[in-house]
């Protein structure tokens, strides 16, 4: 274990492998994680459903939230998926020319939904 002082006190972390891990952020990373799977599991159902105006407002609230919180908490896969998924909603909403939009969609949906898994597991893992 090492200690990382500071002018606001004295933190532990773990060392594994070469990093230093933080047990508190970790579990906010664990928290966004949870909140981001809802959100994941949310699109998901819009994009199974209605696509009216509000469903297609909502997916692009939802995406633009991922976007945000993903770089905050160093998921940068989850906000760039997020923000390419925005960006072809909005499209889409606007009802923009682009014929690959919904494959566009499609597939942004899915790589959020393996990076919030990846990242859950990576999480679950007790470090050693």
């Amino acid at each position: 274990m090492i200690r990382c002082g500071g002018w606001r006190g004295t933190r532990r972390a773990h060392r594994t492998t070469g990093t230093d891990v933080d047990p508190e952020f970790d579990e906010l990373k664990r928290e966004f994680l949870a909140e981001a799977d809802e959100k994941v599991r949310e699109i998901q159902a819009k994009l199974d459903g209605d696509r009216g105006p509000q469903s297609l407002e909502r997916l692009v609230y939802l995406a633009h939230q991922l976007k945000g919180s993903g770089g905050s908490y160093g998921f940068q896969r989850i906000s760039t998926d997020a923000e390419e998924l925005e960006k072809a909603v909005e499209l889409l909403h606007s009802g923009g020319p682009d014929e690959r939009v919904e494959e566009r969609i499609q597939q942004h949906a899915v790589n959020l939904r393996a990076e919030v898994d990846r990242r859950m597991r990576e999480l679950a893992t007790p470090a050693r």
